[in-house]
């Protein structure tokens, strides 16, 4: 997409704090409409009914980058074994509440939510940040999400043994 247009996110939720409430997106640039996607990147949208949607049209510019992070995504969030469900959005609403992206924060802080029955813990976690107060499972896990995400080698030995006290295995 060349020359994209600027548009103005008119209907874009605003918010003044991190929430579980369901935020609208609008792109700051025109993306392609869904006829005028490439069949490469139709593709890398990996499930075409996402063409319906602005934010993967938008990332559907970078077909190969796109790809790769949606099957990250599917793999991460509804891959069988590993953690529950709703541990896997509580660490991802961890992550984000972390790096600051109240966006994607309020997405996974509302499945967390849903699937773990724990609003009143989430949003804990969205008003006070990763340090609020947990049980020692989610504690753990919050506690593991960041040292990822700060930086790999940041994430060690003691990450693992507080993950396996808290009743987490390989």
């Amino acid at each position: 997409m060349s020359g994209a247009e600027v548009i103005e996110p008119t209907d874009l939720t605003r918010p003044e704090a991190f929430t579980q409430e369901s935020l609208g997106w609008v792109p700051w640039l025109e993306p392609a409409t869904a006829e005028e996607l490439t069949d490469r990147q139709v593709e890398s949208l990996v499930q075409p009914a996402r063409a319906n949607s602005p934010y993967f049209r938008l990332l559907a510019d970078d077909p190969d980058i796109l790809e790769a992070r949606t099957r990250a995504d599917l793999d991460i969030f509804h891959s069988k074994g590993g953690l529950p469900r709703a541990e896997r959005e509580l660490a991802a609403a961890a992550v984000s509440r972390h790096n600051g992206c109240v966006f994607c924060a309020s997405v996974h802080a509302r499945f967390a939510s849903h699937y773990a029955k724990r609003e009143a813990d989430v949003q804990r976690l969205l008003d006070e940040g990763v340090q609020a107060e947990q049980d020692e499972r989610w504690s753990a896990i919050i506690e593991a999400s960041v040292a990822l995400t700060d930086t790999p080698v940041r994430f060690g030995p003691e990450h693992v043994a507080r993950l396996r006290q808290a009743g987490l295995d390989d």
